[in-house]
């Protein structure tokens, strides 16, 4: 390499510290904002066995870092305590044993704050790598920040259903009523032609294994709605008997609804006759108007077999979302709840694609075509949890903006309901239909 071509690669390889660093500061410091509400018993409860108390996300993202980038790159970092690799791993078995996820919430020890010293000792050791910052090393502190994001929308998913545990429905974070409910605009099929395409991600920018490789698909003709499911709408399903009519629900999806006695979107109550529901800012009276949230892939299933129409493949997402901007109230617009739908655009173009609610895909989380996990304990991460999932698409109201692109895959259960999950319909489209 001559002394010109030696200068250049440094200064990318300084620019690309100075990009990771500032990324890294700014991941670290959302998360205090949001542990910012909370006393040392609200971040150590533990809801139910699927949910993970604050303390524990808040700790959990700093041992990430600790073992796969400092314990592995800077010869001179010393742990902050030895124990907290136990306490604080997740699921990555090659990096050893872990408490059970179910008893997280037993962790009355260490104090919200020790955690948060620790998280202080990690971030001195992460300023601390300097030159020691490669392009590899920070590709991980680059995944470490996405894993981070992801864990500060599950730190409010989770306090959310803490909350709505509590009968004194306490508000996390009180906001101001949207006023009088607008009318809602009328729902549309848009259409979109179908033919061989491309999905996933590209080999510019951050993704996760999961999004890769970019591969050929085949997708027919179909059309989707311009917006999400409005909990109006949503309330048309209940009076219709859409929770007591076994004909619109797959088997495994009506015996959970029986066995778990659904009979409305998770948090949604009745008093004096009308639905309100339990939000982030307290309970509050259901908006027709805003998109319908916390509904399972069951349900989602269910209400667009009553609507007459199915659910988008992710193919069928990614495609029609595609070149649009990644807009929308999600978690830095400071509202934490999702918005009724704008009054639809002069072109017929879509709405709501990006923020307010994750959107249900029928599409199985499985791997793409020629997929290949990350190499070593970073390969653990998404790849072990292709089975039993479905797709979800999109962002929602408490995901980080920067953590979003139309081919961001997320995955979950299809009986889950604590998340921010919402529906956009679908249908089948031919040459001679007019719709």
């Amino acid at each position: 390499m001559n002394r010109t071509a030696g200068a250049e690669a440094g200064r990318l390889l300084s620019s690309i510290r100075s990009k990771i660093l500032t990324q890294y500061r700014e991941t670290r410091a959302m998360s205090r904002r949001l542990a910012a509400p909370l006393s040392d018993a609200d971040a150590t409860v533990q809801s139910m066995p699927d949910a993970s108390p604050a303390k524990w996300h808040l700790a959990h993202t700093s041992w990430f870092f600790e073992a796969m980038v400092l314990q592995r790159f800077a010869p001179d970092y010393a742990c902050f305590d030895r124990d907290f690799a136990f306490l604080f791993n997740s699921y990555y078995e090659t990096l050893g044993a872990r408490h059970p996820r179910p008893r997280r919430g037993m962790l009355t020890r260490p104090t919200l704050e020790t955690i948060l010293a620790y998280r202080d000792h990690v971030d001195r050791g992460v300023e601390r790598l300097g030159d020691d910052i490669d392009e590899a090393v920070a590709a991980l502190i680059e995944l470490g920040c996405h894993h981070e994001r992801q864990h500060q929308e599950l730190l409010l998913t989770d306090i959310l259903h803490l909350f709505a545990q509590n009968p004194l429905r306490p508000a996390y974070k009180q906001r101001a009523l949207d006023g009088e409910p607008a009318e809602t605009p009328p729902l549309t099929m848009r259409r979109f032609p179908g033919g061989v395409a491309e999905i996933g991600a590209s080999g510019d920018g951050f993704a996760f294994d999961c999004e890769r490789p970019r591969h050929p698909v085949i997708v027919p003709p179909y059309a989707l709605a311009d917006r999400l499911v409005t909990n109006g709408e949503w309330q048309a399903f209940i009076a219709d008997g859409g929770y007591r009519r076994p004909l619109l629900w797959i088997s495994e999806g009506w015996a959970k609804c029986r066995a778990e006695g659904w009979t409305a979107p998770l948090y949604w109550e009745q008093r004096d006759g009308a639905f309100w529901t339990m939000t982030l800012s307290g309970m509050t009276p259901v908006d027709p108007g805003a998109p319908a949230s916390h509904v399972s892939y069951f349900e989602a299933d269910a209400f667009a077999r009553w609507a007459g129409r199915r659910l988008p493949t992710e193919a069928e997402w990614e495609l029609a979302a595609a070149g649009l901007p990644v807009e929308g109230p999600f978690l830095e617009s400071g509202r934490l709840g999702p918005a009724p739908a704008a009054a639809p655009p002069r072109d017929g173009g879509l709405r709501q694609m990006f923020g307010d609610l994750w959107q249900w895909t029928s599409s199985a989380f499985s791997p793409y075509p020629r997929f290949r996990p990350a190499a070593g304990a970073a390969g653990e991460y998404n790849g072990k949890f292709m089975c039993g999932q479905f797709v979800l698409r999109g962002g929602s109201c408490v995901s980080p903006k920067s953590h979003i692109r139309a081919t961001y895959r997320n995955f979950f259960p299809p009986d889950a309901r604590w998340q921010f999950s919402g529906v956009r319909l679908a249908q089948d489209v031919t040459e001679d239909d007019n719709d």
